[in-house]
């Protein structure tokens, strides 16, 4: 039942934030549905990237880093993007494996698929799938992709080991599992894990940094590495707890909460 109300909670906000920037002309009309979330989401992308891309693919995008600079994809290559919004993360993917390569998204919510369309249609890119379904299910045969990508999504899981499974799955052999996320370390309040709101706010389903490694592990990956690209501290905490009624906790996450680039391989 949690499973499912964290599911629905995850497809309603993102849905939300598709029809957000859909009707919004700017960035503020996107943000207004978003607030408190700029601790995470804002500054990923390199001007130059965000200025080849349509406006709406970049306003849609809910990340936490920017997997597709640290991924070292090459021309040619097959990458998949799960959970993958607007589809900003596919877009630059598929410019950087080139027209014989192939960029594939997956997303549960019909109204970030339609979006992301919308935005590949405007991009011209020939070289983009995008795909409907669930990252613990993922529509692709085993061994077809060089990279699996993710931009702050896994973290949204409710069944973490499957998704993870399924990456691994679907990976060629030494293909790269090269992913954004939220993760943390040391103990964090049991009722903020608990609560839907903040699952679908990216932060109550992130896992220790040790946790996420030993489920890479358990799910066959190797050459594991958790390295830490910004650090949240009490009041960014509060930025994403308050608005929500957990004020009071943040000075208890201080420095505990972080965005991460998790890298592992398949053998």
């Amino acid at each position: 039942m949690f499973e499912a109300g964290i599911r629905d909670a995850v497809r309603d906000r993102y849905a939300a934030a598709a029809r957000a920037v859909s009707v919004s002309a700017g960035c503020c009309g996107a943000k207004a549905s978003l607030r408190g979330e700029d601790a995470i989401t804002s500054d990923l992308y390199a001007a130059a990237d965000k200025s080849a891309l349509p406006e709406k693919a970049v306003l849609a995008s809910l990340g936490c880093g920017n997997p597709t600079a640290l991924a070292e994809l090459k021309q040619g290559e097959t990458v998949l993007d799960l959970g993958s919004g607007g589809g900003v993360d596919v877009l630059l993917s598929a410019r950087r494996v080139g027209p014989k390569g192939k960029a594939y998204g997956l997303d549960m919510t019909d109204e970030m698929l339609a979006l992301a369309r919308e935005n590949q249609r405007k991009a011209g890119a020939d070289n983009v799938e995008f795909l409907k379904g669930e990252i613990e299910a993922i529509p692709l045969p085993d061994n077809s992709v060089d990279v699996v990508i993710s931009n702050c999504v896994i973290n949204l899981s409710a069944d973490k080991d499957r998704a993870l499974s399924e990456a691994f799955r679907v990976l060629k052999p030494g293909g790269r599992f090269a992913v954004s996320d939220i993760v943390t370390r040391g103990a964090i309040p049991e009722q903020l894990r608990r609560d839907m709101l903040l699952w679908a706010g990216c932060v109550a389903g992130a896992l220790d940094e040790g946790d996420y490694r030993a489920k890479l592990a358990a799910a066959g990956f190797e050459a594991i590495d958790v390295e830490a690209t910004r650090v949240y501290r009490s009041e960014d905490a509060r930025a994403f707890l308050a608005d929500k009624g957990f004020d009071a906790e943040a000075a208890a996450v201080d420095g505990k909460f972080m965005s991460a680039f998790v890298r592992a391989r398949k053998p």
